[in-house]
């Protein structure tokens, strides 16, 4: 077979445990005969960027050579590695796609936004296998960071979907409603290892300390053992705020991050594992076993596969999800749960104080890795590769094709959008209503927010509705609102069956006014009033009275503007595919506030309180106050610290006022 891999990561030297074992499952590909062929990319594009790679190639003796195209070529275990070094990966891999005429492409989920996904689905003759190695990454269910329809749809239009642990395959066929299977996709090095384990040795060891893996329970135990030396090898996850934590303990030792492994074991005393995410399942803890180092790992995710049935498995507070927003490595921001540390401290005493047990862990994970391995091979997953080839390339078709095969105009995908939302039942708009007890508290997000922006939030608040407007998340193929009349009306059918109960408004930025204009739209139809409205981060709606909407902004002027936002890393946005998957709902909310015009009635009868940031540049107290004159029952102003988007860096201070309020309408 003639395989290609499409990798959005480093091939080689790699550090992460993922793009590692793309490398070992390519190369154990060629070792059987198939003329494989991968195409990745360098971690920084640029001169500069490539001048440092390949002067790393050369360190390790690999002789490389310049490819037109902008990318650097070699040959590494019988596989023709090329690593793009400008930021055209997209036509470079279709460049490849025609020259070399794979049979199978291989892409996996260190491509999120599906780039390199797209361009292998419309390969002629060749049919497309997606590994599936970190759920955060999917499209969909409880465990991912941007859930998109669209990308979920594309992500059938794979040949075979391959989990990396049978929790991530069982993962997609519940929550993907896709077929998917578990073959061994992450290969160890081929030989016996040595066995490093050692109670001498110098340190506790965390890779990758970051929100996601853990870096909670780490520092916890850096800070309960303060005789002890701990090591940290930040990676991909770890961002400036992590590093500074770490270098601000004594006893916490910051490493390279290095390719062979044995370099590091050799070192370790002990590895933690502390993720807070659903691990797809984690190579480093496999590794660590073989090499006889006692693994102290979270429950969660596949990582109970990587145990093998050995201690330490402990309890974790698995993170509530993600912020729509990215930090200063480009990965989502999580929200993250105290965490209980006792576990872990006396897991960790007994193997620092007990030669004994310290020895007999260590031979037993020695010795089930071994066991392991014995039967790890590449057969199963060539064997799916040839059943996959067997049937033939598929017909080329856009994600958005119908099912006919002919690509939808333009005009007609707006229709099938617009149809879609027009046929949304009363549950898209607000998921979590039905099993919503109590007092409800709808919630509305700003513009191109979603219901993501208030992940979490119900363990605080029982009763939290957050809407999920069309054009996000799970409603992606919809068409979204540009004018706030057709919303107001459209969420006042959908809300109507969901307030028997007492509830409340909150709205945030754009969401202060959807709200608002929602309250009156009930009025108007003699529906329930809402006891609350929460207006978060928003002019009152006064201060648009007469108002004319302005001519649209270009791109560069709307992205400049949201820039000086500030708690929203719209700079750190670099990826073209990313950037045009959620500028269009965020142009669209933008535009449906740009072009809303108050209009006088009568105050609200419900209470309402006006929340501001200290230091948001667009809303004054002026702005705030005004609020005031919308209702004729009580009205307060409440500040917070932070910016536009306090909502997030005050979380707790934020739900700890909402729950006062919330408190006082349950006990109405």
């Amino acid at each position: 077979m003639r395989i290609l891999l499409a990798q959005n990561s480093l091939y080689y030297p790699a550090h992460g445990g993922g793009d590692k074992s793309n490398r070992m499952l390519l190369e154990a590909l060629a070792a059987r005969g198939h003329a494989c062929r991968a195409v990745a990319r360098i971690p920084v594009f640029g001169a500069e960027g490539e001048a440092r790679y390949l002067g790393e190639l050369e360190s390790r003796g690999v002789a490389a050579e310049a490819r037109e195209g902008g990318a650097v070529a070699f040959d590494r275990g019988g596989v023709e590695v090329h690593v793009v070094t400008t930021g055209k990966q997209r036509a470079y891999l279709a460049g490849q796609v025609e020259a070399f005429g794979p049979e199978i492409i291989l892409t996996s989920t260190d491509d999120p936004a599906q780039a390199l996904l797209d361009v292998a689905l419309r390969a002629p003759g060749a049919r497309t296998v997606y590994l599936a190695r970190a759920p955060i990454a999917l499209p969909f269910g409880p465990d991912c960071a941007f859930a998109s329809e669209v990308n979920a749809a594309r992500l059938r239009e794979a040949a075979r979907r391959v989990g990396v642990s049978e929790y991530v395959a069982r993962y997609i066929r519940e929550h993907g409603r896709m077929e998917a299977t578990h073959v061994p996709i992450s290969l160890l090095e081929p030989g016996e290892p040595p066995a490093l384990g050692r109670p001498e040795n110098e340190f506790v060891t965390m890779v990758n300390p970051c929100a996601v893996k853990g870096i909670a329970i780490f520092l916890a135990l850096a800070d309960a053992f303060p005789e002890v030396a701990f090591a940290a090898v930040p990676m991909w996850g770890a961002n400036q705020r992590d590093r500074a934590e770490l270098a601000r303990r004594p006893n916490i030792r910051i490493l390279d991050a290095v390719d062979d492994i044995d370099t590091l074991l050799a070192r370790t005393r002990a590895l933690l594992v502390p993720s807070l995410w659903a691990e797809a399942r984690s190579r480093i803890v496999v590794e660590a076993m073989l090499r006889g180092v006692p693994t102290l790992a979270s429950d969660v995710g596949g990582i109970p596969e990587a145990k093998l049935g050995v201690p330490y498995l402990l309890p974790v507070r698995p993170i509530e999800g993600y912020r729509p927003e990215l930090d200063d490595q480009m990965t989502p921001v999580a929200i993250v749960p105290d965490q209980d540390i006792a576990p872990w401290r006396e897991a960790l005493a007994e193997l620092l104080c007990d030669r004994k047990r310290y020895e007999e862990i260590a031979r037993a994970s020695r010795a089930a890795a071994l066991e392991y391995a014995a039967k790890l091979s590449v057969k199963p997953f060539e064997a799916l590769l040839e059943e996959a080839r067997k049937e033939g390339p598929r017909a080329i078709a856009a994600a958005a094709a119908p099912a006919g095969g002919q690509e939808l105009s333009a005009e007609r995908r707006q229709l099938l959008a617009l149809r879609l939302r027009n046929r949304a039942p009363a549950a898209a708009w607000f998921p979590d209503a039905e099993t919503a007890g109590g007092a409800r508290l709808f919630c509305f997000p700003y513009a191109g927010g979603g219901a993501g922006t208030f992940a979490g939030w119900r363990q605080r608040l029982p009763g939290v509705c957050p809407v999920r407007l069309p054009g996000r998340e799970s409603r992606a193929a919809e068409a979204p609102f540009e004018r706030m009349g057709p919303l107001v009306e459209a969420l006042a059918g959908a809300i109507a069956g969901y307030l028997s109960a007492p509830f409340a408004f909150f709205g945030h930025s754009m969401g202060a006014a959807v709200a608002f204009e929602l309250a009156r739209e009930l009025r108007r139809r003699g529906l329930p009033q809402p006891r609350l409205l929460v207006a978060s981060a928003a002019r009152a709606p006064q201060f648009r009275r007469g108002h004319a909407p302005p001519a649209p902004p270009t791109d560069a002027d709307f992205l400049a503007e949201l820039r000086r936002l500030e708690g929203v890393p719209w700079d750190a946005l670099e990826d073209p595919a990313l950037l045009a998957a959620i500028l269009p709902a965020l142009k669209a909310d933008a535009a449906l506030y740009r072009n809303y015009v108050y209009s006088e009635e009568e105050p609200l009868e419900c209470e309402i309180r006006a929340y501001g940031g200290a230091r948001d540049p667009n809303v004054s107290e002026e702005h705030l106050a005004g609020w005031g004159e919308q209702t004729r029952g009580a009205f307060a102003v409440s500040r917070f610290a932070g910016g536009h988007f306090f909502l997030h860096d005050q979380r707790e201070a934020v739900l700890e006022e909402l729950g006062r309020e919330m408190a006082k309408i349950r006990g109405c």
